[in-house]
């Protein structure tokens, strides 16, 4: 179920109070609640799965996840490496754009693939951490969430499995899948997915090209978590009130994440 809110709605309302959130409560699973925070590049993930681990726990405990591959703040910090950093840094980032191209392009070679595989469990040891905190009662804020809809990156499988390569590609190409659909197949109590415009997702982060940005922004709003409950939220607003949108949220579905 997907739920539509309106642009402006609680706008002039003072910050909830913390104290009005109920206990911890668990899912029908046994787990304490996780609420996935999902979106483009720019859309505020990152400062809003903070600043709420910092509000919620104070009632309760509460973590933050990064769900990501992490690519891209590694790109970032190679590209800082003295003389050669740059030089690696673009290698790297235009190998990676090519693997995550159209799906009628084959599968990338070993070496890359075995990187891509590398990322993606690294992930999944993110992602067990989830339910490790989840199984002890303690709350979870993720950025961004796994999901096994849509291969090609988009928090997707990296590798693609409808392309083709060689054999030993082909195989990592159908472990990587298996690995997403068993993430996947763990739904959060709650997707918030926070929507912007290519424009407003460029002007927060200009290191990105714009075409990777709407590429982003044409998929995520058709990603169905396995049937969780998604809330969009207009993450084109100033931030206060996003954040004040999304605390509310959070109290009418009774979550004290």
């Amino acid at each position: 179920m997907t739920i539509h809110l309106p642009a402006r709605e609680i706008a002039y309302l003072a910050l909830p109070d913390i104290s009005l959130f109920p206990p911890v409560i668990r899912t029908r699973a046994g787990l304490a609640p996780c609420v996935a925070l999902v979106g483009c590049d720019g859309s505020g993930k990152s400062t809003l799965a903070r600043d709420l681990v910092a509000l919620l726990d104070r009632q309760a405990p509460t973590r933050s996840i990064y769900l990501g591959l992490g690519t891209g703040e590694l790109g970032r910090r190679i590209a800082q490496v003295p003389v050669v950093g740059a030089l690696v840094e673009r290698y790297l980032a235009g190998k990676a754009s090519k693997a995550h191209d159209r799906p009628d392009k084959r599968l990338p070679g070993l070496v890359t693939a075995l990187a891509m595989y590398a990322f993606s469990l690294a992930r999944r040891r993110r992602f067990r951490k989830v339910l490790d905190y989840r199984g002890t009662g303690v709350q979870v804020i993720t950025d961004r969430y796994p999901q096994a809809e849509v291969p090609g990156s988009f928090d997707g499988p990296g590798l693609s499995w409808t392309r083709k390569g060689s054999a030993l590609v082909e195989r990592l190409a159908a472990h990587e899948r298996v690995l997403y659909a068993e993430m996947a197949a763990c739904r959060p109590t709650l997707v918030i997915r926070l929507n912007v415009d290519a424009d407003t997702a460029l002007a927060r982060k200009a290191d990105h090209r714009r075409d990777l940005l709407e590429r982003k922004l044409a998929v995520v709003p058709g990603l169905r978590f396995g049937g969780a409950q998604i809330v969009d939220i207009d993450a084109t607003r100033p931030y206060h009130e996003v954040l004040q949108t999304v605390l509310a949220v959070l109290r009418r579905n009774g979550l004290n994440t």
